[in-house]
């Protein structure tokens, strides 16, 4: 066993053993709520108005040798369970999550890392059907952020495992359902700060154990995707550029790989107003040999006071779901009005 792994596995033993001298914590609650009006071309709009309300529970304690923990609960519309998250942060040794269905654990962090004054480029109403990367950051897992310590200064490195990267979302005491012969998996991300002033270069890989194609799957062969790319900063501007490969590995007539290029441009104007523009290219390559490109952009404007944010976007995109059909062209029109309280 090398020494970091010796280090880390002595400095988590020793936290664990003083969990029950935790002092008292406490409990804060935010939330937010948010009105849309959604137009887009080559859809069924019907009624445009939409509405998102949220609350969020966060909870954070000390145990007696400077262990902090944090518990982070989001409910949803009509206060259904959302996401969770579980974060103890051990000195010398770094902070280990648990998280079950927050997402921005391991390659998931990495799937649009682009700047942007509202949103990610297919995050608004046009149905993209973009496909990105989220290794087993997309189901629950565990991810051990490395401490700063650890590392070059300006680096950040994380590490997420999942015995079962395609099992649900369990209670406690419970199990997930079937994983359709999904198996373990893990994601390693670095970013790095420090290179040179303004500049942010990241990079991660994920590989997902899979069985061989039988009953309940069409899987063929083991999932990797990678990530990789850089954002740089000055004076207002920010510049982006990433890739990202998921090689899906599908059975028969399926998808062999997604492979994507974006980029992104934002320019804060002054410290309330934000405009940018997003490209996403992804091809679908098709184990019969086909290629499909989605491509999507989105023009966006953000807009803050106080509490309130007025925000819009104006996004196009070709061959939405990977499909050449006339109905796959579409563009829109999204405003929002968000309140944070």
């Amino acid at each position: 066993m090398n020494k970091l792994a010796k280090l880390g596995a002595s400095a988590l033993c020793g936290s664990l053993a003083a969990v029950a001298s935790a002092q008292a914590g406490e409990m804060s609650v935010t939330g937010g709520a948010t009105a849309t009006w959604s137009q887009g071309s080559q859809t069924t709009n019907g009624n445009p108005i939409g509405m998102n309300t949220g609350l969020t529970f966060t909870g954070s304690g000390e145990l007696d040798n400077g262990t902090t923990f944090t518990l982070t609960v989001t409910h949803a519309d009509k206060a259904a369970y959302s996401s969770a998250n579980i974060v103890m942060t051990v000195p010398g040794l770094g902070a280990i999550g648990i998280d079950q269905g927050a997402g921005g654990q391991g390659l998931d962090r990495l799937d649009d890392k682009m700047p942007t004054a509202w949103e990610e480029t297919n995050g608004t109403s046009v149905g993209t059907g973009l496909q990105t990367v989220a290794g087993v950051g997309g189901s629950t897992n565990i991810e051990w952020a490395l401490d700063s310590g650890l590392l070059p200064d300006g680096m950040s490195a994380f590490v997420a495992v999942s015995p079962r990267a395609g099992g649900t979302a369990a209670n406690d005491k419970s199990t997930g359902g079937d994983s359709k012969g999904i198996g373990a998996g893990y994601d390693i991300v670095i970013e790095h700060a420090g290179i040179a002033e303004g500049l942010n270069v990241f990079a991660g890989v994920s590989n997902i154990d899979r069985a061989a194609p039988g009953a309940g799957n069409d899987n063929d062969g083991d999932r990797s995707q990678y990530a990789l790319g850089a954002t740089y900063a000055i004076g207002g501007f920010t510049a982006g550029y990433q890739r990202t490969r998921d090689n899906v590995a599908g059975f028969g007539a399926g998808t062999n790989y997604y492979e994507n290029d974006a980029y992104g441009l934002s320019f804060a104007v002054n410290d309330d107003l934000s405009v940018s523009l997003g490209i996403h290219n992804s091809e679908r390559n098709h184990l019969s040999g086909t290629n499909v490109d989605n491509e999507t952009s989105s023009v966006q404007a953000s807009y803050t006071m106080g509490g309130a944010s007025i925000k819009a976007a104006m996004t196009s995109t070709d061959n939405a779901l990977y499909s050449t059909v006339a109905s796959s062209q579409r563009d829109g029109f999204t405003l929002a009005l968000t309140l944070a309280f």
